[in-house]
């Protein structure tokens, strides 16, 4: 198993860009662009924080696990 960014379907639901979401939290854009692209290694308490405070979601809606063969696909 392991955490996968569900960031991109919350942004793209509410039709929100990553630049504009990165001006609405105050976030670094790159770091954004990571999560929202399912490319970030490590996550920080505080991004992810920040992150469903804004959006008004848990943290379980932002990172799910999937199996690992599921990724493999």
């Amino acid at each position: 198993m392991r955490a996968k960014s569900n960031l991109k379907a919350i942004l793209d639901k509410k039709d929100l860009s990553i630049r504009q979401f990165a001006e609405d939290t105050g976030l670094p854009f790159e770091t954004l662009r990571r999560l929202y692209n399912d490319d970030t290694k490590q996550y920080q308490r505080d991004t992810l924080g920040r992150i469903c405070e804004v959006l008004g979601v848990g943290i379980n809606e932002i990172l799910i696990l999937v199996d690992d063969e599921e990724t493999a696909e």
